[in-house]
């Protein structure tokens, strides 16, 4: 006897699995600007690769025979698939149906999605577009009861960010259980003017007396400016290319070292340009930016957060194929001083790059922590010792390179000074506990007050202290291991990142380009 009734009974449940929320739902979305869920999938993955889990489980609507009229399907779409050749859980809310709502899921789909990433050891990418966890309060009357708040499956949540690369993209309103599932990941991305985050809607804000809309509430625009997501985009086909740009930097899970790719960009490359590219005078700016394209593999610089936290820069990169993770001073805001929340972003980053094993390049332009009322008004100094407590426990190789300023505690960061400093500096080098430029007046105010020309005597008192603030001095002393030309840097650079993967246990030849490529 055949089992052919049941295959097309599978048949007919999978293509209506596929209808999603319906014709009309489908083109309402549509309408929007926004993809479909399962259009989503395939402009992430690699074409052809997903296959999809639990396609078929829904709700469905039988007859009087018993027999299935329709199905309405579970709005999270999950399954494994691959992104340049390697495998990953990708899931993908189904606005569509309930408008992503969790009480039209199934929860054991959503437990089952988080679990399969990190009992694989496979990377996560979730795309959300939804809102909370508990549905409408119209629930309640269904229910017949209310409920003491839950939410099913978190603790695999937990273990993913333990364990896994996990990257969230938000491409719609994402609100309660949507906006943490955005939240809870290594990288996170909005959409601007499609995407919206938050703890509670408009229509609940207005209940505490906040009129607001959508976007003013909870666009991009805030969370891309307050560290709550990585970056906004400007369309969902650049949200998929970041987020597997994002994952080629970094191994499958915890554990595993990140692979490394063929350079064609010589390691020995000496850029001209940088000899010149810091003014002498202390006050003018340059472009950080410009040095690391410059120095990293050309092409190679993949930046993270550059709209929060901006004294800092944090990126992926790579050094002759390997790669490595930037932490860099950004001398156009505040002068490269760490406020509060470039302290936040320092200290998520390093430890994300110690998770993940990757060897971290510190390029330092950092005149201290921020101060005035405004910056202890923050609680700057304790994100800051927090940041510099990452960088010490941090277990992964560090280079750290003096571009200019180095002072004060925040100057200290820039390693752990207990281990192997692995470190040089350009000519461009300053340092020590207090910039001279602000501090002469204070050690000297007694001095200087007593002379009969006190700007004179400020001045004769400048020209003594610039003679011995010059980086050779210190070099003299071994206070800095090397001071370099700075067009040294590239093959300098790619020396440690050789050496630091060699530690961590990295085939040497790995993804070396053929001889004469």
């Amino acid at each position: 006897m055949s089992w052919k009734p049941e295959v097309e009974e599978l048949r007919r449940r999978r293509k209506l699995a596929e209808q999603m929320g319906g014709p009309d739902k489908v083109e309402r979305q549509h309408s929007r600007g926004k993809l479909d869920a399962r259009a989503r999938i395939r402009g992430l993955v690699d074409p052809g690769s997903f296959r999809e889990i639990g396609k078929i489980a829904g709700r469905g609507r039988y007859d009087a025979d018993g027999l299935l009229e329709d199905l309405a399907p579970s709005n999270l779409i999950f399954g494994r698939a691959n992104i340049e050749g390697r495998p990953v859980v990708a899931s993908a809310d189904d606005f569509t149906v309930r408008g992503g709502a969790a009480d039209a899921a199934i929860k054991r789909k959503f437990e089952q999605c988080e679990a399969m990433a990190h009992s694989l050891k496979i990377p996560l990418i979730r795309m959300i577009d939804g809102t909370g966890g508990g549905g409408s309060v119209k629930t309640l009357e269904t229910i017949g009861a209310t409920y003491v708040p839950a939410v099913p499956g978190w603790g695999d949540v937990v273990r993913n960010l333990d364990t896994v690369p996990v990257v969230a993209l938000a491409l719609g309103p994402t609100a309660g259980l949507g906006a943490a599932r955005v939240v809870a990941s290594h990288y996170s991305l909005m959409v601007k003017g499609l995407s919206q985050l938050f703890a509670a809607g408009p229509a609940v804000v207005e209940a505490i007396g906040e009129p607001s809309d959508k976007e003013s509430l909870g666009g991009s625009i805030i969370h891309t400016r307050n560290g709550v997501v990585d970056e906004e985009v400007a369309s969902e086909a650049e949200a998929f290319r970041r987020a597997r740009r994002f994952l080629s930097y970094l191994p499958s899970h915890v554990g595993q070292l990140a692979p490394r790719t063929a350079s064609l960009d010589p390691a020995d490359r000496r850029e001209q340009a940088l000899v010149d590219l810091v003014p002498r005078e202390a006050k003018q700016v340059y472009s950080m930016r410009r040095l690391l394209d410059m120095v990293f593999d050309a092409g190679s610089v993949f930046e993270m957060g550059r709209m929060w936290g901006r004294a800092a820069i944090t990126a992926f990169a790579r050094l002759d194929g390997w790669p490595v993770a930037v932490l860099a001073s950004d001398p156009s805001f505040l002068g490269g001083s760490w406020e509060a929340r470039t302290s936040e972003k320092v200290e998520r980053f390093i430890k994300l790059a110690d998770q993940f094993r990757l060897p971290v390049v510190h390029l330092v332009d950092n005149p201290g922590f921020m101060i005035g009322r405004e910056a202890e008004m923050a609680g700057t100094i304790r994100y800051g010792v927090q940041a510099m407590n990452a960088v010490y426990k941090a277990t992964v190789p560090l280079a750290s390179m003096v571009i200019r300023r180095a002072y004060g505690i925040a100057g200290s960061a820039m390693s752990n000074a207990e281990t192997f400093q692995y470190r040089f500096a350009w000519p461009s080098g300053d340092w020590g506990s207090l910039p001279i430029e602000g501090g002469i007046e204070v050690a000297y105010k007694a001095e200087i007050e007593a002379a009969e020309d006190p700007q004179a005597h400020l001045a004769a008192i400048r020209e003594r202290l610039n003679r011995v603030r010059s980086p050779f001095r210190t070099a003299e002393i071994f206070g800095i291991e090397d001071i370099i030309d700075p067009r040294d840097t590239r093959p300098l650079l790619c020396e440690f990142a050789d050496l630091a993967w060699r530690a961590l246990g990295a085939d040497p030849q790995a993804g070396r380009s053929a001889p004469g490529a």
